[in-house]
């Protein structure tokens, strides 16, 4: 075996999964400030995808206008340290971590998890609790603390009403946990097949999006948390109680991104988008705390091989998965 070498799942140009191959390439080396990892699991988000894709257009001007700079994805990761670089005070060889691998790449992108190795910065990993497998520990980073940061961006608090529209996923599981957590008063929105998995994870009320409205003039809340990007503005003001809060996590298109993000204050109701921060570990802390409580579990939909990783990025993005997709090197 060439131990200057790895497998990864590499794309060299913009398109669908069919387009990413599995073969051998150099095994980095870690920097000042960096570690090596041997990758245990990795999680898919949504984020993936859209860098494959390169949609919306706009993700070119950091992954690279014709091509991609980066050519392996993967944001989140678990794994075992197996080489620190100069500077690194706080992992050894030996040490599970987990992560997300945000500015890791270039252009600041979080990348380079779909691989046998990958070489990551001290600041943006934290030590895997007792109570987590790797997989599970690899469904965390980004998922996990973009629900937390949206629920403090939305001012969730005890006793507050909250709706979840995409409750079942990889950000929405995540969600309804934390927000029960936080001591509010959860309503799911998932398809018909998730329900008993939302109720599970402690949601008070859980709408099938296929049978029942989702917005209805008889209940109003204190804060909306849009995962699904499937409700209008107009909709978010009608289920919005007065000073209630609504932010949105994810979107489809251009047009719906603007339209959201112009959407602003009105009427003493507030629409605000999302845009998560995962470059220090210490936002790991409150997740941590979290899991160790029995507050937090992750999810798991599916686990794939590293080369099944074109099936994988295949669900993530039109499969609708309940919770989180895993890539085992």
């Amino acid at each position: 075996m060439n131990t200057k070498k790895m497998k990864a799942a590499v794309y060299y140009k913009y398109g669908s999964p069919d387009i990413i191959r599995v073969t051998e390439v150099g095994k980095p080396s870690p920097k000042n400030g960096e570690v090596l990892l041997q990758i245990k699991a990795a999680s898919l988000n949504a984020y993936d995808w859209h860098l494959l894709r390169a949609k919306p257009f706009f993700t070119r001007a950091m992954s690279g206008l014709f091509k991609p700079k980066n050519n392996i994805l993967g944001a989140d990761i678990a794994g075992i340290v197996t080489a620190v670089g100069t500077g690194v005070t706080k992992y050894k060889v030996g040490d599970g971590v987990f992560g997300c691998l945000e500015s890791c790449g270039k252009g600041g992108l979080a990348v380079g998890g779909f691989a046998e190795y990958v070489c990551a910065k001290e600041s943006v990993l934290d030590f895997i609790s007792p109570k987590l497998t790797f997989e599970e520990a690899a469904a965390l980073p980004m998922a996990s603390v973009t629900a937390l940061q949206g629920l403090k961006l939305a001012r969730v608090s005890q006793g507050a009403s909250v709706l979840i529209n995409g409750a079942s996923g990889g950000v929405g599981a995540f969600a309804v946990q934390i927000a029960k957590a936080m001591g509010a008063e959860v309503t799911g929105v998932c398809s018909a097949g998730s329900v008993d998995l939302v109720h599970s994870l402690g949601a008070d009320k859980v709408i099938d999006y296929n049978n029942e409205p989702v917005i209805t003039d008889d209940k109003q809340y204190d804060a909306i948390i849009d995962v699904a990007a499937t409700l209008s503005v107009k909709q978010y003001r009608r289920a919005l109680k007065s000073g209630g809060r609504c932010v949105v996590i994810g979107f489809s298109t251009i047009r719906h991104l603007l339209r959201h993000s112009l959407a602003r204050k009105k009427d003493g109701k507030t629409i605000t988008l999302c845009m998560a921060n995962n470059n220090e570990s210490n936002v790991y802390n409150e997740i941590n705390n979290l899991v160790e409580t029995g507050q937090l579990k992750a999810v798991i939909d599916s686990r794939y091989t590293l080369d099944k990783t074109a099936d994988a990025l295949r669900r993530i993005e039109t499969g609708h998965p309940k919770g989180k997709v895993i890539i085992v090197p």
